[in-house]
């Protein structure tokens, strides 16, 4: 007796292909779109950048040679006043404090540095109009000298070594004695001799100083370009110096 093909094999073997419409809800099922993987990658970059990272783009030659035009590097934006200490490099918010005359536009040469500044673009990383780099050197309540009779600057009495200034540069060619007031912080570039800082307004509102308030973080390495990585250090002839008690 001759049992014949199996049914349910010859089912299989004749069932029609999906529909197009069929195939394309098959592989919605089988995963996100890369649309949806897109938005997720784009909401966590601006979760980091909004939280825990940032990353600038640093035109002007006021902090060579610690930091060259052109550079990029990446700004830990937890900090607080508390954490900060003297010698760090911090990004801040000059809006209220100086002017913009230095943010002079960097204009990128070739196609790497063009997809670089659009990327910066998109992203929002461009060192804004009134946004500043510079080194902290003053800490509420210091007294902040210049100079010693070495030529150093003085903190708080003691004479400083600067090593990290622009070769040539005199710690300042401007003198100035002030104390830092509650809450704010005297900060100067590394290039002295081509540096808008808190010497250049003494005479504003705050008497030169920036507010705390208004850091937005301390830089932790430069990422561009890539003979340039590398992560920065606070020099701990600053660092050390006790701190004053301040209301």
């Amino acid at each position: 007796m001759n049992p014949g093909a199996d049914p349910s094999r010859h089912d299989a073997a004749a069932a029609p292909a999906p529909t197009g419409a069929a195939a394309a809800s098959a592989r919605h099922r089988r995963g996100p779109s890369w649309l949806l993987m897109l938005a997720v990658a784009l909401l966590v970059m601006a979760l980091v950048r909004g939280f825990l990272v940032q990353s600038f783009y640093v035109p002007s030659g006021s902090m060579e040679p610690t930091i060259l035009p052109g550079d990029r590097i990446l700004v830990n934006k937890l900090v607080d006043g508390d954490s900060l200490q003297r010698g760090d490099v911090v990004v801040f918010d000059g809006t209220t404090t100086f002017a913009a005359a230095e943010r002079t536009p960097h204009e990128d040469k070739g196609i790497i540095g063009r997809v670089l500044s659009g990327a910066a673009s998109l992203l929002g990383v461009q060192l804004g109009e009134e946004d500043f780099v510079k080194r902290v050197i003053g800490l509420p309540g210091d007294h902040v000298v210049c100079c010693a009779p070495d030529g150093r600057l003085e903190v708080n009495g003691t004479a400083v070594s600067e090593p990290y200034i622009h070769p040539g540069d005199k710690p300042s060619e401007l003198t100035f004695d002030v104390t830092v007031p509650p809450g704010r912080l005297w900060v100067m570039g590394d290039h002295r001799g081509d540096s808008a800082d808190s010497r250049s307004h003494l005479g504003d509102p705050g008497g030169g100083t920036v507010s705390v308030d208004d850091v937005v973080g301390r830089t932790a390495a430069t990422y561009w370009p890539l003979n340039r990585i590398g992560g920065f250090t606070t020099p701990r002839t600053l660092a050390d110096l006790p701190r004053v008690a301040t209301r």
